[in-house]
């Protein structure tokens, strides 16, 4: 066992490169990656995710409204007009897609097209049949997605086909689409419990075939979709489960390249971001996510989620606007009156917000000691601190010096709002209170103790 010596320094190390504050924390790699597959070794290196075009793509239309109540054009249009200031002029928000089935989704889509904005680029999404493809030739998408089921769960069980059927099947919709001048994009459902190399790899293979000797647009593109959760991203997990050997299948036995995979997850296990952050880091480009996660069942990749990972990732905001991403919850929130925890990570109304006495007092020392990110700049979310029995004087001291906007040398010392924890202890002592103490209620306080600071900052 190698022995370490306590190191002393005259300044902290903060480890800026991976913590600069100004960004989310970034993600550094430093060896390559192996799996064994088949047999034999083979080997990823996680450093190349910084050279490829990763992207974002959206099924907030579609998979998103298998979750609730659907939404209204406006609200739709209303969204999409967000979800492209959010992704940028780069198009770290990529693509789109939508329901063609009610009049309200194919009025929707006319309307987000009327506004002209280049990304997220409109796709479509059908079953594998020809009466639905001719939706998408109503419509002049030029790129749609079809359900492909590929597990005997959904062939033998749901279809009651066979695996040669509903090959068949698949493969004429595919020669139809490209027929029509469409690009296929084949929904891999549930492929995280098919048979790799029974039916997937085959027809893969197949499909690629097809569309060899077309121009690169109208090559196919493939969406895993890991529709009950069974993925894993853990080192040397069997097929089907193992994400790192899916996606090499992919590329190396199907020739299917990074930007024409894209992963789909859902929330089934608690693994919907890992696993979409695992797919970009062995080797496809498009992770496919919805707002705040809202998808079938438990969800799918929250958007949010992906665009902090990307960030980590690429080192670079490339063009992204991380405060509207705050902007759109609030519009779920008021507009939609859609439900979002207040915990949740990045957009809930407590997630930055702390009740500990420890961290309200890490807080006024040093925001970034109990802060994640510069969360005031990237989200206009400047962190916040709530008042109850455990929160201690010096989150007292924290809420009184923001209200008042007192910094530096003229901040209030916790000996001087002592007076008010005094009062707020009593809330729960004397009286037997168990909920947080309101902000009108501090406002009061501040009033009383500090009239002269109170009026000052009222008419600031």
């Amino acid at each position: 066992m190698k022995s370490y010596k306590l190191e002393h320094v005259n300044e902290p190390v903060l480890l800026e490169e991976t913590f600069p504050y100004s960004l989310p924390p970034l993600n550094h790699f430093n060896d390559i990656i192996s799996e064994t597959i088949d047999g034999k070794t083979v080997t990823f290196d996680p450093k190349t995710v910084k050279d490829r075009d990763i992207h974002i793509t959206d099924t907030t239309f579609r998979d998103g409204q298998q979750a609730r109540p659907p939404y209204t054009k406006d609200q739709m249009v209303k969204i999409f007009e967000l979800m492209s200031q959010l992704g940028g002029p780069q198009g770290v928000i990529r693509q789109t897609e939508f329901f063609l089935y009610t009049k309200n989704d194919r009025e929707t889509i006319d309307a987000c097209r009327n506004l002209g904005l280049d990304f997220p680029q409109i796709t479509g999404w059908i079953r594998a049949n020809k009466a639905d493809f001719r939706l998408v030739k109503e419509m002049g998408l030029k790129e749609t997605g079809m359900l492909t089921s590929c597990s005997d769960y959904h062939i033998f069980h749901k279809q009651n086909q066979t695996r040669q059927e509903a090959f068949d099947q698949y493969v004429e919709v595919v020669e139809a689409a490209l027929e029509h001048g469409i690009r296929p994009r084949c929904h891999l459902e549930d492929v995280t419990r098919a048979d790799m190399k029974g039916f997937v790899v085959p027809f893969v293979q197949k499909l690629e075939k097809l569309t060899e000797n077309e121009p690169e647009e109208m090559k196919v593109k493939i969406r895993l979709c890991d529709t009950m959760g069974f993925g894993l991203s853990y080192p040397n997990v069997e097929e089907p489960r193992s994400i790192p050997k899916m996606i090499w299948r992919m590329k190396q036995e199907c020739g299917i390249p990074s930007e024409r995979l894209e992963w789909h997850g859902h929330n089934d296990f608690h693994k919907v971001h890992i696993n979409g952050a695992t797919a970009w880091i062995y080797g496809l480009d498009a992770v496919n996510t919805t707002l705040f996660g809202f998808g079938e069942r438990t969800g799918n990749p929250p958007m949010e989620g992906a665009l902090i990972e990307y960030i980590a990732l690429k080192g670079d905001l490339n063009g992204i606007n991380l405060p509207v991403i705050t902007e759109i919850a609030n519009y779920f929130r008021d507009e939609i009156n859609a439900e979002i925890p207040s915990n949740y990570p990045f957009v809930g109304s407590d997630f930055n917000t702390t009740r500990a006495g420890i961290h309200a007092g890490g807080l006024r020392r040093g925001e970034k000691i109990y802060n994640i990110f510069d969360t005031t700049t990237l989200l206009n979310r400047p962190p916040q601190v709530a008042i109850t029995d455990k929160t201690g004087t010096d989150g007292v001291a924290l809420w009184v010096n923001k209200f008042l906007g007192l910094e530096g040398e003229e901040q209030l010392t916790v000996m001087k709002v002592a007076r008010i924890q005094r009062w707020v202890m009593d809330q729960y002592d004397k009286k037997g209170r168990l909920t947080a103490i309101s902000n009108q209620e501090l406002e009061e306080q501040v009033k009383q103790h500090f009239p002269d600071l109170y009026e000052k900052a009222k008419n600031r």
